[in-house]
């Protein structure tokens, strides 16, 4: 009788693996020769040990391509002997971890896999002796602004790559400075860093973005991943003039990024400073109103002609134009001090500093054994204006420089086999998403989506969240974006999309979709077809069993203008299974087994904890409403033996002092004292992600004062068996891009969960690229 379809499947990519896993992939530079097959990363085993109050606990990883089966409780491949201090103390079959009750700090293990064609022995570790390990980090020294404000520096997001390609993680590690920003607040920042170091400590290189880089959750994604297939991580981030990496591992060398030949011939130098101060600001704005009579938007006449007529001032000025100095200056006058205030109380545009609203802008690949430049391009979207086109004048916030400055970036196999970078630009008006593939020697894009910008009869005095750009194909896109992007195959093809909030785009870059849904009584326009819009939270993954596919769960901003407060979404269409409408910014939502009774992973939706209100609810994968208060959305992760799902609970040293992981059943099952989390209220982790030892996720946070990144991992013994997460390809690149803006978990392509049928699990048909030493 022939086997199950999906353990069929499983049969043939062990024997892939097999042949891998013997020697017989080649050194590899591009994507030649495994058509078919995705690009993953070569692990070793990720063998890890720490000291319990129960004896020394082990822990490794089962690769994809020892995977032979499966069973009641797991995935079947590979025996494992375990040897301490050269002498073998057990066989495992039924899992990737033990528990040596005989075991003590001093000791040494390695973990001998035994399977087809040969046997594989792990590296020898000696185990963490507090039950963490800390990485040591080397902290910038602290700075002062233009402004004379001083700074100093904490450790934010962290992304894992093999950057020296020996099959184990180095750690990509970005350093906040205190006085980062939200893109729509004003001030100077301190300049943001990012450095690379490996699980013992050693810093490899540090990359300086630069002054004209400004600081905060919205500025700086940094995509590690190995995109030319060479065995090695890159580093991909925007830049600009002043950028420069300082490589330890090449003695220090220091080395500014190239800059384009046309910037070079226009005088753009590594001096140049591009930040604003409020008196630099007040002079753009008379540009700005000098230059009116020859702004397209005014020559096509769909702005007004005259400046006083935008500000509604026709009755007080009457100027000729081109404006002159003294006039353009009369008018920014009263712009400033008049207007904007009348718009909102909010609006002191005399303080507007530190922001950059001009000069060059580029996307650079890192070396990231190095951490040198390899190539520089030009950032695939130019902010083109202040934000003026882009609405950040428009309404009564008056915001230079927000929409425009919003940014996003991740990684998908588009083509199912190779890794490409997504970077984007904007979601409230404007959106553009970009497809940029890295061949080893040059940056070059593979597609663009560009909704346009959205029309506005009024760049002063308009609504421009919620209106179609004029693009025929991707004008649906404006509004729709959220503060992250995901990753998934959502049609089944075998190729990735990219889940941009409410919207989806194909792997070719085409609109998939864009989710729309009719407005409930209650609202501000009961009846009318309305986006679901823009929100803070996205989630994409098989989280009903009993449905076919994946599904997104999303809450949404837009309050009484939103069909939805949360809801739930066929990932394929964007058609709204079930959701709730709320009239009001629903801020944070999130998904997992929470509740082993009820089939499915469950879904919940609330208020930030800093804001007051009730949580709305939690509800099964199916929609129906479970008694009980929600528990937490800072971040989830699979820390239990039973592969139910625990929260993370933020620690800010101000009103929550101790980072935990708590289970909604059973309370806290781990207190990381003296620890802290990142971005306020969202109290992320650096990283949470399945980086070291079996199938379940590891904690990274900071210790309180950013001198090390402290690592934990779950020492439960668990019966279960599975491959690592790393290797399943939606759960990797959700990884690395769980760093971009506010970080949201990654889930993996099929159901994870305490009611999982092993049987399901698939299995991915990939080649692991080695690298030549």
């Amino acid at each position: 009788m022939s086997p199950p379809t999906k353990f069929r499947r499983i049969i043939a990519v062990s024997l892939v693996g097999a042949l891998a896993g013997a020697g017989v992939t080649a050194s590899v530079q591009g994507h030649g020769g495994h058509h078919d097959e995705i690009q993953l990363e070569r692990l070793d085993r990720g063998l890890v040990a720490a000291v319990t109050d129960d004896g020394v606990f082990l822990s490794w990883r089962l690769l994809a391509n020892e995977v032979t089966g499966y069973n009641d409780s797991g995935l079947t491949g590979a025996t494992f002997k375990v040897y301490r201090d050269g002498k073998k103390i057990a066989t495992v079959t039924d899992s990737t971890n033990f528990l040596d009750t005989g075991g003590a700090e001093d000791d040494e293990y390695k973990v001998v896999a035994v399977k087809r064609g040969h046997d594989d022995v792990s590296d020898t570790v000696e185990p963490w002796s507090q039950g963490y390990l800390d990485i040591p980090l080397q902290k910038p020294a602290d700075g002062v602004t233009p402004a004379g404000e001083a700074y100093t520096y904490k450790a934010n997001d962290i992304s894992p790559g093999d950057l020296d390609g020996d099959g184990d993680y180095e750690y990509v590690v970005k350093w906040d400075p205190s006085n980062s920003k939200d893109v729509s607040q004003v001030g100077y920042t301190g300049p943001v860093l990012i450095d690379a170091y490996t699980q013992e400590g050693e810093l490899l290189w540090r990359i300086e973005p630069g002054v004209n880089i400004r600081a905060g959750a919205h500025y700086t994604q940094f995509q590690v991943y190995d995109y030319d297939g060479d065995g090695i991580a890159e580093v991909m981030l925007k830049t600009a003039p002043g950028t420069k990496s300082t490589s330890y591992v090449k003695g220090g060398k220091v080395d500014y990024i190239d800059l384009p030949r046309d910037d070079v011939r226009a005088g753009v130098t590594h001096q140049d400073d591009y930040r604003l101060s409020a008196d630099g600001y007040y002079d753009h704005l008379v540009g700005i109103f000098q230059g009116w009579d020859q702004h397209p938007e005014v020559l096509n006449g769909d702005w007004p002609s005259t400046v006083e007529a935008a500000l509604g001032a026709d009755a007080q000025f009457d100027f000729s134009y081109p404006l002159s100095q003294a006039d353009a200056e009369t008018l920014a006058d009263h712009f400033i001090d008049v207007y904007a205030p009348s718009r909102s109380a909010r609006n002191q545009l005399r303080n507007f500093a530190g922001f950059v609203l001009d000069g060059p802008e580029y996307l650079t690949v890192f070396n990231g054994r190095t951490g040198l430049e390899m190539d520089t391009v030009d950032f695939p979207v130019e902010r083109g204006d202040d934000g003026l086109l882009w609405g950040d004048y428009a309404m009564s916030r008056i915001e230079p420089g927000n929409r425009v400055d919003r940014f996003l970036s991740g990684v998908a196999y588009l083509d199912g086999e190779h890794p490409t970078a997504i970077f984007a630009r904007g979601y409230y008006t404007r959106t553009t998403i970009t497809a940029i593939d890295w061949n080893g020697r040059h940056l070059t894009e593979r597609w663009q989506a560009d909704s346009g910008h959205a029309p506005m009869s009024n760049p002063f005095n308009s609504g421009p969240h919620g209106v179609e750009g004029p693009d025929p194909e991707w004008g649906t896109l404006t509004t729709q974006g959220d503060h992250s992007l995901q990753v998934a195959d959502v049609d089944g093809d075998g190729k990735q999309e990219i889940v941009y909030g409410a919207a989806t785009l194909d792997d070719d870059g085409s609109l998939l979709y864009s989710s729309y849904a009719t407005m409930p009584e209650g609202s501000a326009n009961p009846g009318s077809l309305a986006k679901l819009g823009h929100g803070d939270a996205l989630h994409v993954g098989d989280f009903d069993p009993d449905r076919e596919g994946l599904e997104i769960f999303s809450v949404f901003e837009g309050g009484t203008w939103a069909p939805y407060g949360y809801a739930m979404r066929d990932a394929e269409s964007g058609e709204v299974l079930w959701g709730g409408y709320t009239g009001r910014d629903t801020g944070r939502g999130m998904v997992g087994d929470v509740d082993p009774s009820s089939p499915g992973l469950e879904a919940w939706a609330g208020l930030p904890p800093d804001q007051a209100g009730n949580p709305e609810g939690l509800f099964t994968a199916a929609g129906e409403q479970i008694e009980g208060t929600p528990p937490g959305t800072n971040m989830s992760i699979r820390w239990d033996a039973d592969l139910t799902t625990q929260l993370v609970h933020g620690a800010d040293a101000a009103t929550i002092e101790t980072t935990t992981i708590r289970d909604y059943q059973d309370g806290v099952v781990l207190d990381a004292p003296e620890t802290l989390t990142n971005n306020y209220t969202k109290g992320n982790p650096g990283l949470v992600a399945d980086v070291l030892g079996d199938w379940r996720e590891e904690l990274l946070v900071r210790t309180a004062d950013s001198s090390a990144i402290r690592v934990y991992v779950s020492t439960e013994v668990t019966d279960h068996k599975l491959f690592t997460l790393m290797h399943d390809p939606q759960y990797r690149v959700g990884v690395a891009n769980q760093q971009t803006t506010y970080n949201q978990p990654q889930y993996t392509s099929f159901y994870l969960a305490s009611d999982m049928d092993f049987g399901d699990v698939t299995v991915p048909d990939y080649w692991t690229p080695r690298y030549d030493r």
